[in-house]
């Protein structure tokens, strides 16, 4: 009975001591495994190949002759050349001619494409110019006829203007709506006219249609080979 208490007592001190002994002292190092040291030793000793890596070299797409001879032909004619569309604004054309100025500018290169109004003829161009100025005056004559009239020694208006005194706000919308469609009117010229470099290429007033885009270009192309030939030999005989 008393060998079992000495062993109960006794083992707890025992394992309380080892543990601290092991605590306090180092621990030796591991011992080198030969599988690894001779693994270690091929990688060392292993000789070193140089790779090779492909070099790609950028090359252009080849470029079949047609190809060649629009790039070249084409951008050369476009540069330096003007074309100018003159059309009706009041006619609403401005859409056909911006589809024919991009259709220009894609099929020459360089080319300079101006849009702009095609002026009326001399007698409706001053009429619709002169349009405003009286429905100004006959706006003013409405509002201050009374004024006015004396001081142009009319001692006596016209019935007129009392028909229009009447009804001021009916006769100045009338006057002012009547005086837009007229000036529109007279503005109104149906023109669609192509130049290039200031030589007449086509005309709606003429042909009484529009070109076509194909058509246009057709046109145009020749045109500029044509001035350009011309460009060629002046330059030669100079």
């Amino acid at each position: 009975m008393g060998g079992a208490k000495l062993i109960l007592i006794g083992l707890p001190i025992y394992l309380f001591c080892t543990d601290i002994v092991n605590l306090f002292s180092n621990p030796s190092p591991p011992k080198p495994s030969t599988l690894n040291h001779h693994h270690q030793h091929r990688l060392l000793h292993r000789p070193h190949h140089p790779q090779y890596y492909p070099i790609r070299s950028h090359q252009e797409p080849l470029k079949f002759p047609i190809q060649q001879k629009q790039s070249s032909s084409i951008g050369a004619i476009g540069i330096g050349s003007t074309i100018n569309i003159n059309f009706c604004t009041s006619c609403s054309y401005r859409g056909k001619a911006v589809t024919m100025k991009n259709m220009l500018e894609t099929s020459f290169p360089g080319i300079n494409v101006v849009l702009g109004n095609q002026p009326p003829e001399f007698p409706e161009g001053l009429v619709s110019k002169m349009v405003p100025i009286v429905q100004v005056g006959i706006i003013g004559l409405i509002l201050g006829g009374e004024q006015i009239f004396p001081r142009m020694g009319i001692s006596t208006p016209p019935p007129l203007y009392y028909s229009l005194r009447a009804n001021r706000f009916g006769s100045i919308t009338a006057t002012w709506f009547l005086g837009n469609f007229l000036q529109s009117y007279l503005q109104t010229t149906g023109a669609f006219e192509v130049y290039c470099n200031g030589e007449l290429v086509f005309s709606k007033l003429e042909e009484h249609r529009f070109p076509g885009e194909f058509e246009l270009r057709d046109l145009v192309g020749k045109k500029l080979n044509i001035s350009r030939d011309v460009d060629v030999i002046g330059g030669v005989w100079s």
